[in-house]
């Protein structure tokens, strides 16, 4: 009887999942929109953009509540309400490298301040949960940051390593994301320009500055990339079970158990057992433990931009992505199982928000609004396999960005340099300096084009978010 009714929920869950459909669209920001959430109750979503706006709308009847300027000087990377304020107090990040303090007053005024700095773009942030006061931030610069808004200090951490040894040279990971276990706050993980995600444990560090907190706990890495110098991380996310998502660019995502990463330093102990797909370490008393592989979810495209990944359902029973083919995909969490591919986005879907209660999700990317989705729809969707999802047609389109400063000086000296080469012909000249141009129109939103086109998902265009 218990396994009856288990299953019969198990098929009403998945009977949402298949009946999601647009209920809303927010339509308000004029950029991109790069970070959406819910707050505690889930009656109210907080959007960030290109446009460096923070909007926070009623969902539901797509009325915006509050909209403020960021104060950041570039696109909002995220944006979160801290918990237990009553939807007061906001923290943001950005492609200025900035961490800022919105505190929203009496009457909706609105103030803003800078907590910390990042030296290159400031992509995600993690909020310690049911905490008022403790969130943490990475960025580009591999930079791994802590905030205690009762002093509204920033301690830096560490800088990541791409060597997980301690001895060494190494270059700086440029991360991507960063996320809490939400069964042990104590313990996040973050992912970048690498194939590593890493577990931190912050009770390890010393708040003098006299420990080398900067070794990661535990590693996870599918074990046919763990030499792989061309993947890299954007997007992870914990399951109330302690299950570590991680997406890939270029690549799959991988669901790892909890206890099922490969130790602090897995280079010098991992084999590949006789098993296909399993892993091995070596414990300290010398015995191989054995790790069953990662469940993967494939299908989707992660390619041009920085892509999330989310878990969806009240018990994180599906995994939920965005596409470059504009898609949202969903699969079954348990087994990878393949369910469905939304239309969300002309061109690049990013983010997927679930909301705290309910099987209702928020989306958002490329385009300037945010889809809200609810499981209304009269008839089921009905379940396909990967194969045959066709190419859709998605609008071309260049979006604004930031380039940075030294590019762009790069760009003019180069420019200048084969003015004064004679041996320079004039039509090399002449495509050189188009390009420049182009890129600078670019780089201040001059350049567009809605032209469709057919662009499956194996386009070889190129995006910044």
């Amino acid at each position: 009887m218990h396994l009856l009714w288990v299953a019969d929920g198990i098929n009403s869950l998945q009977d949402l999942v298949m009946r999601l459909q647009v209920h809303r669209k927010l339509d308000r920001h004029t950029g991109c929109v790069n970070t959406v959430g819910f707050n505690e109750l889930g009656d109210t979503l907080i959007s960030g953009s290109d446009d460096q706006m923070v909007m926070l709308w009623d969902w539901d009847t797509g009325a915006v509540k509050l909209e403020f300027h960021s104060g950041h000087g570039g696109n909002v990377f995220q944006a979160r309400f801290m918990p237990c304020t009553d939807d007061r107090t906001i923290v943001t990040c950005a492609a200025d490298g900035e961490v800022r303090l919105a505190k929203v007053q009496d009457g909706g005024d609105v103030s803003t301040t800078l907590l910390g700095e990042h030296g290159g773009r400031a992509h995600n942030l993690a909020v310690e949960p049911g905490s008022p006061y403790i969130f943490y931030s990475c960025g580009e610069d591999g930079l791994v940051q802590h905030f205690d808004l009762r002093t509204n200090t920033a301690t830096k951490l560490f800088l990541c390593r791409s060597s997980l040894r301690k001895s060494g040279f190494s270059s700086c990971v440029h991360l991507n994301a960063i996320a809490m276990d939400p069964r042990n706050p104590n313990l996040f993980a973050v992912g970048g320009s690498n194939a590593y995600a890493r577990v931190y444990d912050i009770r390890k560090h010393k708040w003098d500055g006299s420990s080398d907190f900067g070794h990661p706990s535990d590693c996870y890495c599918p074990p046919h990339l763990v030499d792989d110098k061309h993947v890299g991380i954007t997007g992870l996310a914990f399951s109330h079970l302690s299950e570590l998502l991680v997406s890939y660019n270029e690549e799959n995502i991988y669901l790892f158990p909890k206890n099922g990463g490969l130790g602090s330093d897995p280079k010098s102990s991992i084999k590949i057992g006789a098993t296909e797909g399993y892993k091995s370490t070596m414990a300290a008393s010398g015995q191989d433990i054995a790790h069953p592989a990662p469940q993967v979810y494939v299908g989707h495209r992660n390619r041009e931009t920085v892509k999330r990944v989310s878990f969806i359902g009240p018990n994180d029973e599906y995994v939920a992505s965005g596409s470059d083919c504009g898609r949202i995909f969903i699969w079954r969490k348990r087994d990878g199982k393949f369910l469905r591919a939304m239309e969300g986005d002309e061109c690049i879907v990013n983010c997927i928000e679930p909301h705290p209660h309910d099987m209702t999700i928020a989306s958002s990317g490329i385009d300037n609004d945010v889809k809200m989705w609810t499981p209304s729809a009269i008839e089921r969707a009905p379940v396909v396999n990967i194969e045959e999802l066709r190419p859709r047609k998605r609008r071309a389109k260049l979006w604004n960005f930031d380039l940075p400063e030294l590019f762009i000086r790069h760009l003019l000296a180069s420019e200048r340099r084969q003015q004064s080469t004679e041996e320079d012909s004039s039509e090399d000249l002449e495509d050189s300096t188009g390009l420049l141009r182009l890129v600078l129109r670019a780089a201040d939103g001059s350049v567009s084009s809605t032209d469709d086109e057919d662009i499956s998902d194996g386009s070889e265009e190129f995006a910044v978010n």
